[in-house]
């Protein structure tokens, strides 16, 4: 596979500190309920937890968008809901990449149903041409060019989640 580093492993996890330390100020006293979204944010969900310094829980959600293709299908599947009750909850869902959109609304909308006391999202990565919507991202790691990208998490067809940069995906071949 041909690989063009899009954002360096060391940029990364210096990115990742920062959120974390903005997160760690906004929720002081909030004990928020981190809401990872499975697979893709599983590396990034893993680093910033490390980094914030505040009481904070965890729970994982799993949905399906794009299944073995580099576009979205329109389709939005909860694959594994959450485990944790949200009422009167602080509640951030950490998501890997916000591309169309499509998912994180239909994400945001299930969980503001269950009465959050609040509800917000830090994203890795944010592609807002495609989306044209920049209040989607309250913590914003990158803003990127509408390409497909792989690593840190971010994978295709299940490949390449392994790598710890963000490349353009450029060849199909695993």
């Amino acid at each position: 596979m041909k690989r063009r580093v899009l954002i360096e492993e060391k940029t990364l996890q210096n990115r990742v500190k920062e959120l974390a330390k903005q997160i760690s100020e906004d929720y002081k006293d909030k004990n928020p309920l981190l809401v990872g979204v499975l697979k893709g944010a599983f590396v990034f969900m893993a680093d910033i937890i490390r980094e914030i310094t505040i009481p904070h829980t965890l729970d994982f959600m799993a949905v399906s968008s794009y299944g073995a293709s580099t576009t979205t299908s329109g389709v939005v599947r909860i694959l594994k809901d959450l485990d944790a009750p949200l009422f009167n909850r602080h509640v951030l869902i950490v998501e890997d990449i916000v591309d169309s959109g499509l998912t994180l609304r239909y994400i945001m909308r299930l969980l503001a149903a269950r009465s959050p006391a609040s509800l917000k999202v830090c994203a890795l990565l944010d592609k807002t041409e495609a989306h044209q919507s920049m209040d989607l991202v309250d913590y914003r790691g990158f803003e990127i060019p509408n390409q497909f990208v792989i690593g840190y998490g971010l994978d295709y067809d299940q490949y390449y989640r392994n790598l710890p940069y963000i490349a353009v995906f450029e060849e199909k071949v695993p």
